[in-house]
């Protein structure tokens, strides 16, 4: 399958390492990490070298394997009791983020089947998630693409591109497929505040395959739809809950009712990892809290007046009834009609 606009991917495995494109220097640098220590990829993943729910989930995976052999190399009888603590460190490390427990539990699957050293089943285990995650965000963008007019202008919001995925992204996997069919004209993206994903990351990435982008700060989006300049609105998500709610970067769920009220059509791009049919609705969904100085500071420099406080919430919850479509590998649904059970998940 010949996939255009395709060339960039946030985690490798390579040389034994677990190499990390470092997203906090995007765009100014393109610096790899090597990682072998899963305290390492545990500290990647907090501390944002890495984002976004399916990447986090990957490589996640990936600090398995490292863990595994470190621990087999202390204790070939003992190393499943030994990293017992390290996954449970990995899965605190972003607990919005379904994909990361989900891949943990894919990876801890194959524990009881493995004699000897774990590594070799486990790796194997890594690149099959790597893998499947960028087979389904394929499939997604042909069939978030299907759903799009021609001529189409579309408006996204943080980073659920290449970088926040195995590769090819989800929402960013549309909006590729998208320009590619001749479908998509025009491509603006929020800046997103308080770390930039959209003017860092997206931008950086769009660029990178030679498809336009024009950002604008998240202000700007009710005038870019009163102005009748955008068509749809195409988002990832980091959650989603068995009634179709959308835990999103913060402001998803702004853009959403900006959506409907001025007749934009909105749609939201996630592999079925990212669904969570254990919680009923988007109100048990933990958001992450972050640090205050991600908003009161830019760059390492104050910015904002000293002695002010900051709300710095890393999600919200976008209700299911302001969705009009939610494209998974394994078809399209309409949640405010059926929740996610149309997927038999």
């Amino acid at each position: 399958m010949n996939h255009q606009y395709d060339t960039v991917r946030p985690v490798n495995w390579h040389n034994e390492q677990l190499h990390l494109l470092d997203q906090r220097k995007l765009p100014h640098e393109q610096t790899i990490m090597m990682l072998e220590q899963v305290a390492d990829v545990t500290k990647a993943i907090k501390d944002m070298v890495v984002r976004g729910a399916p990447a986090i989930g990957i490589t996640a995976a990936y600090g398995v394997v490292l863990a595994a052999r470190t621990a087999y190399a202390k204790s070939n009888t003992n190393w499943q009791t030994l990293i017992e603590k390290d996954l449970q460190q990995l899965a605190r490390a972003r607990p919005t983020a379904v994909n990361l427990v989900w891949a943990l539990k894919q990876m801890q699957v194959k524990f009881s089947a493995i004699n000897g050293d774990p590594v070799p089943i486990l790796l194997e285990e890594a690149k099959r998630i790597h893998q499947e995650d960028i087979n389904a965000n394929y499939r997604m963008g042909e069939l978030g693409t299907e759903l799009l007019p021609n001529n189409c202008r579309v408006l996204t919001h943080c980073n659920a591109g290449a970088l926040a995925t195995g590769g090819y992204g989800t929402a960013l996997g549309v909006i590729r497929s998208g320009y590619a069919a001749g479908k998509i004209t025009e491509v603006y993206a929020d800046e997103t505040r308080p770390w930039l994903q959209g003017s860092r990351l997206t931008a950086w990435e769009l660029l990178q395959d030679n498809i336009p982008v024009t950002l604008s700060v998240e202000g700007a989006a009710a005038s870019l739809m009163q102005r009748k300049m955008i068509d749809w609105v195409i988002v990832g998500s980091d959650r989603i809950t068995a009634n179709g709610d959308v835990a999103n970067k913060i402001g998803t769920y702004g853009l959403a009712i900006l959506a409907r009220q001025h007749g934009v059509k909105f749609m939201v791009v996630a592999p079925t990892s990212t669904v969570d049919m254990s919680l009923t609705d988007g109100s048990k969904v933990e958001i992450e809290n972050r640090a205050t100085e991600e908003v009161l500071t830019l760059d390492g420099k104050n910015i904002a007046a000293i002695g002010a406080k900051a709300w710095n919430p890393a999600f919200d919850i976008t209700p299911a009834g302001l969705v009009d479509f939610i494209v998974t590998e394994k078809g399209v649904v309409k949640p405010q009609s059926s929740g996610m059970d149309a997927l038999g998940l």
